[in-house]
């Protein structure tokens, strides 16, 4: 661990200086295009196009949000007002289209819609406090600087560190603490919640946060990926020991399928966590994880919800995941400087912007549209969902602008 601590620590400029201080430029490398990643033309001008429309449709739609868009019904919001899991994505998307348009509009409507998580920080019965708050508060803290973003935010770590089993070494994912149901299920969502420990060890210095979220992604790690780098949505383990259970499942089709959105949050995740911490053990895993995912993509580059489900490749699409997928095929591409990953990002973005806006319907709230929310439950199908939203502009933004990008969201490597 001391070499992960110290890449973590160094990474943020020094845990005392940062905690004491607004975002400084990071001195590592980050995610700037050399010439072999320009983009072609006619796909820049696709994008940014793409981006153009998100910022205009959100400005349209923003004065008649009351509340943290969930998902859409007949095209339009339905609200959760106290966030849900997804509450972090509005004030995100807000963001990325500050940092696309630069107008203050999306500024002042991203900090009020944000403010709005502050009860959240405190909330010890849920795993999704990175999806809450990195996408709104960590984001608020690095372009305002002003310390009382940050501060929600380590304060929710802490909340989050209190879901943690140190006899299997996991995040528990689900119940209320103290409950015994589902005590012992692992998700592979919470890989994207490890940011928000890392972040408050960044800004404490206090080391335990990021133990934790080490020690989770070594057990998930461990549980998770299969010899061809297909995934699970969940593994049950027993909780006072931390002895395998076996897989299961909720929004994938089986125990033995492989989720799509699930698979991308494993990308994106492990790759996050590699730059972090260095640790190549973690890339390995990230890149083991796309190789599956891009080796089964339909030839439309959008992915079916469920690689494994029966009817694929013909069954329904889940743009979210296409979303999710691109971000972290870009991240893992500037990571391991695999060119390959990048080109299928960039056609996945392709076939988003083409196939999956909703600029033809004069009635929807939402940008993506053909996303898969929680198909077994039938919940959720042929919908919009925030997260495609939020994913599509930080994806096109990691192409067009990774810079500005870098002003939201850490893109150091090491």
């Amino acid at each position: 661990m001391s070499i992960s601590r110290r890449a973590v620590l160094a990474g943020a400029g020094g845990a005392a200086a940062a905690y004491n201080s607004a975002p400084q430029p990071a001195q590592a490398q980050t995610q700037a295009q050399t010439p072999a990643d320009q983009v072609p033309a006619a796909t820049a001008h696709l994008l940014a196009a793409a981006a153009d429309y998100a910022a205009d449709k959100i400005r349209a739609v923003a004065p008649g949000v009351n509340g943290f868009p969930v998902a859409t019904r007949f095209e339009k919001w339905v609200y959760s007002q106290d966030g849900d899991w997804v509450g972090g994505f509005w004030p995100g998307a807000l963001w990325m289209c500050w940092l696309h348009t630069k107008d203050d509009f999306f500024r002042t409507l991203a900090l009020d819609s944000a403010g709005k998580l502050a009860p959240r920080q405190y909330d010890t019965t849920t795993h999704d406090l990175g999806f809450l708050f990195t996408p709104s508060w960590v984001t608020a803290w690095r372009l305002t600087g002003d310390t009382a973003w940050r501060d929600g935010a380590v304060q929710a770590a802490r909340s989050l560190s209190r879901r943690y089993n140190p006899r299997g070494r996991f995040l528990r994912a689900w119940g209320a603490l103290g409950t015994p149901a589902n005590a012992g299920r692992i998700i592979i969502d919470t890989m994207m919640n490890l940011d928000l420990l890392v972040f408050a060890t960044q800004q404490t210095g206090d080391s335990t946060y990021l133990d934790i979220a080490v020690e989770h992604a070594r057990t998930t790690q461990r549980l998770f990926p299969r010899p061809d780098g297909s995934t699970p949505h969940v593994y049950d383990v027993d909780p006072s020991t931390g002895t395998p259970v076996g897989p299961g499942s909720v929004q994938g089709y089986s125990p033995t399928s492989c989720w799509a959105r699930g698979q991308a949050w494993g990308i994106y995740g492990f790759t996050t966590l590699y730059r972090r911490t260095a640790d190549s053990e973690f890339l390995a895993t990230a890149s083991r994880l796309a190789d599956y995912a891009t080796s089964v993509l339909t030839p439309d580059h959008i992915p079916v919800w469920d690689y494994r489900a029966p009817q694929q490749p013909h069954d329904i699409k889940d743009a979210s995941a296409a979303a999710v997928m691109a971000c972290g095929l870009i991240d893992l591409a500037a990571a391991t400087g695999h060119r390959a990953y990048r080109t299928t990002a960039l056609r996945i973005l392709t076939a988003l912007t083409q196939t999956c806006l909703t600029d033809k319907s004069s009635r929807a709230d939402a940008v993506v549209a053909r996303c898969t929310r929680n198909r077994p439950a039938e919940d959720g199908i042929e919908v919009s969902l925030p997260y495609a939203d939020y994913y599509l502009l930080e994806a096109i933004l990691r192409i067009l602008r990774p810079h500005d990008l870098h002003d939201a969201i850490d893109l150091t490597t090491p």
